[in-house]
């Protein structure tokens, strides 16, 4: 049996991500974890799974000058997507080997009409070339186009910033996402993950802004013997950040009511260092068995799970009974668009709007819970003030019994000053493009 190639495993990813509506992350972890490919071909078909999808748009429009009205199956759409892309975004494949693996490719699953017809379009192609996007008319369907984002969403970030920002963020979005880990202070520091990293073959740099992070430099981390053990846990820069912002202290109480999967939740547990206690709350129970799993590996052992809608979580407490409350929102993701490409076509604004209505029920419903002088800390992973800082605000204006918290930037790295709302406040907004994080917002109330 012939072993696929590294373009092969990427066509049958994106087929999978295209009929079965697949998550792009999850569907590459598992190919990631169980493809008979070396490190070199795993990385390449990361880079062409993650790229098609980033620049479909991009793709589809070049795509359409090429095939002539015809209308190919999905499977062959998408090789010569995958063949394009490699042309046009990656510099180190010479222009005969993306046509004769193309040809291949399509030898193997289709009749000779296609192989003749793949041909012909990557040979045209080639030739004459990427259309000129600048002569798109008008200005928001060529941002769209040439950015690869829905003009809504584009036309959203100009609104609630300005269009050199809405740019940055699309053109962040299409950037290979980096890969993070968080130490497990529990059983080591990070100096000593950095050297049982580098024996097993992997480089890593210092977080620029969590003391917990490390940046790993290649290499698949879900299958090292520090993961296994517990030592780290795969997590963006910027959601460690959440630890510093609730600041737990040994023996405390608290209440993490959107908890799954558990990153941020053990997280909490390891600088509590398995004293006083944090009840993890989310609405399905397959991610609170997620949240068990993720403590075990680690060797958190004061965290308390339970299956249950955090918006009735004031039916089931006392009243004033948590020093600390996370409220990690659902939210719509547009600050992890790197990483899960699909969500900017997924997503609309009816979407948006009905995540807002559940934002503030869980805000309504929870904020009773935080003792006087607790904290409330809100955050979510998306780029959007409706979701975010207006919504924490809004709450604000409703409950004079909260005021922002004033010792909130004292525990956060100087660098994220530049990235507060507003100059009164204790809110964060990071978007991509200024620390290569996921875009990602944190506000903290105090309870008089």
């Amino acid at each position: 049996m012939n072993r696929q190639s590294a373009r092969e495993t990427a066509l049958d990813l994106l087929l999978s991500i295209s009929k079965n509506k697949s998550y792009s992350q999850i569907a590459l972890n598992e190919m990631l974890s169980s493809a008979s490919l070396n490190g070199r071909d795993k990385a390449l078909v990361t880079t062409l799974v993650y790229g098609v999808l980033q620049h479909s748009r991009t793709l589809d429009y070049i795509l359409a000058f090429y095939v002539s009205g015809k209308k190919p199956d999905l499977w062959v759409d998408l090789l010569l997507r995958l063949s394009l892309y490699q042309k046009i975004y990656l510099d180190r494949i010479p222009d005969h080997a993306i046509v004769n693996e193309a040809a291949r490719i399509a030898g193997k699953r289709g009749h000779h009409g296609i192989v003749g017809f793949v041909n012909a379009v990557l040979r045209r192609f080639l030739r004459e070339g990427v259309p000129d996007l600048n002569r798109i008319q008008p200005e928001s369907k060529r941002l769209s186009i040439q950015y690869s984002h829905p003009e809504w969403l584009l036309s959203l970030w100009a609104g609630q910033w300005d269009s050199d920002t809405a740019v940055k963020i699309a053109e962040s979005d299409n950037q290979a996402p980096p890969s993070f880990v968080r130490v497990n202070r529990l059983h080591t520091d990070r100096h000593e993950l950095e050297a049982i990293l580098e024996q097993d073959g992997m480089q890593t740099e210092p977080g620029r802004l969590s003391p917990d992070c490390l940046e790993i430099k290649g290499g698949h981390i879900a299958g090292t013997r520090a993961f296994a053990t517990g030592l780290m846990t795969i997590q963006d820069e910027s959601s460690m950040l959440v630890a510093d912002a609730v600041a737990p202290e040994k023996g405390m109480t608290v209440l993490d009511a959107c908890a799954g999967p558990g990153g941020k939740t053990t997280h909490l547990g390891e600088r509590m260092q398995n004293s006083g206690q944090i009840i993890a709350l989310d609405l399905h129970e397959h991610k609170t068995k997620l949240i068990d799993q993720s403590a075990k590996r680690l060797g958190v052992t004061n965290i308390r799970t339970k299956a249950m809608d955090a918006r009735e979580a004031g039916s089931f407490f006392s009243p004033a009974s948590f020093d600390r409350l996370l409220l990690d929102v659902p939210c719509s993701g547009l600050g992890v668009i790197r990483r899960k490409p699909e969500i900017r076509w997924d997503k609309s604004p009816e979407d948006l709007g009905h995540l807002a209505e559940i934002q503030n029920a869980l805000l309504e419903r929870t904020s009773t819970l935080v003792r006087s002088g607790g904290w409330l800390v809100y955050s979510t992973c998306t780029v959007n003030r409706d979701e975010n800082d207006r919504r924490l605000t809004g709450f604000l204006s409703r409950h004079p019994e909260f005021e922002w918290e004033p010792d909130f930037f004292r525990r956060l790295p100087e660098a994220l000053k530049q990235c507060r709302v507003t100059p009164d406040s204790s809110m964060i907004q990071l978007f991509p493009f200024q620390f290569n994080t996921d875009g990602f917002f944190i506000g903290c109330l105090r309870r008089k």
